[in-house]
């Protein structure tokens, strides 16, 4: 469990509760109160408040949070910061790889190798942006600030996105943060942390049992003369926010121990299943693929760079590769009529090539009075149709070995012949690419059939 982290993410639509000061005192407290405990931080905002508080003077790191994005390990990221806390230094540029994101469990995947240990604490943005999402499907505890019915309202946002993901909500607790104890009401919820507590649970959210409080020196310690940024353990300690912060991280470091797995380790094995499940899918494939190509009878040597196209029945009964000179000859000679003794760099010959290397061809046998033609079908690769017309069994000869069925009756079955990218032909037989594969011919036998 060492070198998978126990996650917590700081998250709140509304600016101004409080989020970077909770995640940097607490990352602090549980550190104080556990020293032999490694504790990380990292922000995915940009206004370098965590490097403000932990770096060292005369660090110069050369590397920060964005790199862990372009999966660079995370242990190779963190710097020693000041008050036993280690840091990931902020970035301005996680604006310009939002988009390179693909989906909300990138960040789950990369905390699940990087390596770093005990416990690491997220700050996010004040939004529900793809990094903030990240930072919360990988999160073991999400701990949301509220100081008021706006805040309030804006927590609704976070659990629906659980929701719509199917994922476990128990995970997620609010706390009342920058409470004005000033502040009272007449009645029985006589104060704001009662009241906000109050609408919280009658709504279904968990709470804190503690609170933090509004205070002006802790304020102070974030805007001050010197420009620095002080922590409430070692500047405030005769304040109230002082206990509250203790209790907190207790009960953080609680939960942490009732963890048995934390969501790294159980996403690691998950992947870990997953990429076993792929590759025994993968070699599947790979072994159901016939070893000549049909069209010459010759060896497919997948490690020569002259495969450029696969093909597979509908069935998926059989499947191979061809190369690209024996299917682009059949395809100008048999389809388009070009002589055969055209040169090979004719201009005509070298542009509709070009084109066919764009284009997915299947082909299916049709029975009629007349007798049993093969249809011969060209889409574009999103399933489109381009052109279609039937052809005497005879001038397809190739493809007769592969349409049959037992003894000379044709299958009821087409065959789709695919480009594919002749370095690493195999690449279409992977998970993502097959898929795609299947869905396209998925396509083609809606409009076919």
């Amino acid at each position: 469990m060492k070198n998978y982290p126990y996650v917590i993410t700081i998250s709140s639509e509304k600016g101004g509760v409080g989020k970077t000061t909770l995640a940097t005192n607490l990352a602090i407290f549980l550190k104080a109160l556990h020293e032999n405990l490694p504790v990380s931080i990292f922000s995915f905002d940009n206004h370098f408040t965590i490097d403000k508080m932990f770096a060292i003077k005369g660090q110069k790191p050369e590397r920060d949070v964005a790199d862990l994005l372009m999966e660079t390990p995370g242990h190779d990221l963190l710097c020693t910061g000041q008050y036993g806390v280690n840091y990931i230094p902020s970035s301005t540029a996680l604006s310009g790889l939002k988009g390179a994101i693909k989906g909300p469990m990138v960040l789950a995947r990369l905390l699940a190798t990087s390596q770093i240990p005990g416990i690491l604490i997220i700050d996010t943005r004040p939004d529900l942006d793809i990094l903030t999402q990240n930072a919360l499907f990988a999160a073991d505890q999400v701990i949301i600030p509220i100081k008021d019915m706006a805040s309030m309202e804006n927590c609704r946002n976070i659990f629906d996105l659980f929701d719509k993901r199917g994922m476990d909500k128990k995970s997620l607790a609010l706390i009342p943060c920058l409470v004005d104890e000033r502040v009272k009401y007449d009645g029985m919820f006589s104060d704001q942390k009662t009241l906000l507590k109050a609408y919280a649970i009658n709504r279904g959210y968990r709470c804190h049992d503690t609170y933090i409080s509004k205070s002006p020196k802790v304020e102070g310690l974030n805007t001050n003369p010197d420009g620095k940024i002080y922590p409430i353990l070692t500047h405030a300690r005769n304040t109230d926010v002082f206990g509250q912060f203790t209790q907190l991280a207790r009960t953080v470091l609680k939960e942490m121990k009732a963890t048995a797995e934390p969501r790294s380790l159980l996403f690691h094995q998950w992947t870990t299943a997953e990429d076993a499940r792929k590759k025994d899918e993968f070699f599947a494939r790979l072994s159901g693929v016939k070893s000549h190509c049909i069209m010459c009878g010759s060896p497919a040597d997948r490690a020569q760079s002259g495969i450029a196209y696969f093909y597979e029945t509908s069935d998926g009964s059989d499947a191979g590769f061809m190369e690209e000179s024996c299917f682009s000859q059949f395809l100008l000679s048999s389809i388009y009529n070009m002589p055969e003794g055209m040169a090979s760099d004719d201009p005509v010959r070298l542009m509709l090539q070009d084109t066919l290397k764009e284009s997915a061809f299947a082909f299916k046998p049709v029975s009629a009075e007349g007798g049993t033609s093969i249809e011969c079908h060209r889409f574009d690769l999103s399933g489109a149709p381009m052109s279609g017309k039937a052809y005497p069994l005879g001038r397809l000869s190739p493809l007769l070995e592969t349409l049959k069925g037992y003894g000379e009756t044709m299958r009821d079955a087409f065959l789709l012949v695919h480009p594919i990218t002749a370095v690493n032909p195999e690449a279409i037989l992977m998970e993502e690419n097959y898929r795609e594969f299947s869905r396209l011919k998925r396509r083609i036998a809606e409009q076919i059939s």
